[in-house]
């Protein structure tokens, strides 16, 4: 029987708009002078009026780059390093180990940074920006458990004192859209259907300084050949998602809510916000763990995720559900269901026969 894929936001499948764009690519380099690398600046060109239209922005608002992490990288390490270090930057405890393993570097080099706590769904306080702050992130949603931020706000706010506000789109554009007034905006082409490449989008009269160097590519913001293909792929996915996303936000709703209420059954803690992404489904089990619950679950056809993560071969305890004051022992019993553009309500009624089936049986096991 056709597996179900229950992990969307760990990376959306490939949209066939996508597959379709990249069929007849070119071979020059964009920087080339001769007719393939002009082809290859013309392919480049339209994926950034593809993307610069999605988003309502300019062409020379958007950057590509290789993936999300880097798209976060270079808004944060770009803008602190053209800032005097005695300015706070501020993000919050939950947000994505890019954004927090940046603002630990930029730390130990010799900058002001200050990690504000979440409260019990995950979601940042926009009291925390402070005279002083020089440089703000937030995440567009909590991509654990699907809490949606207040952005608006924290842009408001840190607009008030002064501050860049960088916005962590990488989890939640295919839902939601994105409030204005940002400064810097990273996108992840693989959660968008992509299966490649990022974006970041930097606001008109914004600087930041380069990640890498050695070249003018990208408006001077990243050196180095540009790889038409991911910036295609990134293009058509932004572009499908900007159309869709509406249309389809609603029967995520219905179907995430069918999963959730299932997992509340089988005895699932709910986690994150009642304002969350429509196609997220969370929880934590304080009787079984994350791992065996994904290996159950796997064998029986359905690909989920957990709030934990294995790394060299012992346990972390998802950060998130830490922050959000879980215990140790429940943050390692952490399921994670997100559904996808193409989830259909039979998948969600078959997995719900084998959900329950599986976690009752890993629960036996526990």
């Amino acid at each position: 029987m056709k597996r179900i894929f229950l992990d969307d936001a760990g990376g959306a499948p490939i949209l066939a708009e996508v597959t379709a764009a990249l069929r007849d690519l070119p071979d020059g380099n964009p920087s080339s002078p001769h007719a393939e690398g002009q082809a290859a600046r013309a392919a480049l060109d339209r994926a950034r009026d593809l993307t610069a239209q999605a988003l309502g922005a300019g062409r020379t608002e958007i950057t590509f780059t290789a993936s999300g992490t880097e798209a976060v990288n270079l808004a944060l390490f770009g803008a602190a390093r053209r800032m005097p270090a005695s300015g706070t930057i501020l993000t919050w405890a939950a947000e994505h180990q890019a954004v927090l393993g940046a603002a630990r570097r930029l730390q130990a080099e010799g900058h002001r940074v200050h990690v504000a706590p979440v409260d019990h769904v995950a979601r940042a306080d926009p009291d925390a920006i402070a005279p002083g702050t020089t440089l703000v992130s937030i995440g567009l949603a909590n991509n654990e458990v699907g809490t949606l931020q207040p952005v608006r706000e924290v842009i408001d706010r840190a607009h008030e004192h002064g501050a860049l506000v960088h916005v962590d789109a990488c989890a939640g554009p295919r839902w939601i859209p994105i409030p204005d007034g940002a400064d810097l905006v990273s996108f992840s082409g693989h959660k968008l259907g992509s299966g490649r490449g990022g974006a970041l989008y930097v606001k008109d009269g914004v600087r930041i300084d380069p990640l890498l160097y050695g070249g003018p590519q990208e408006w001077g913001r990243r050196a180095g050949h540009e790889d038409v293909a991911s910036a295609l792929a990134f293009a058509y996915a932004i572009s499908v998602c900007a159309r869709e996303r509406e249309a389809l936000a609603s029967a995520a709703r219905t179907q995430s809510a069918a999963l959730r209420s299932l997992l509340a059954e089988l005895g699932g803690e709910l986690t994150g916000a009642l304002e969350r992404l429509p196609n997220f489904a969370s929880c934590a089990f304080d009787d079984r763990k994350g791992e065996d619950m994904l290996l159950a679950l796997d064998i029986a056809g359905i690909a989920a995720s957990s709030g934990s993560a294995c790394a060299s071969g012992s346990l972390d305890p998802s950060h998130v559900l830490l922050a959000m004051g879980l215990s140790l022992d429940v943050a390692l019993g952490s399921l994670r269901l997100t559904t996808g553009y193409a989830t259909t309500d039979e998948e969600i009624a078959r997995a719900r026969d084998v959900l329950s089936s599986a976690l009752t049986r890993s629960a036996a096991r526990a």
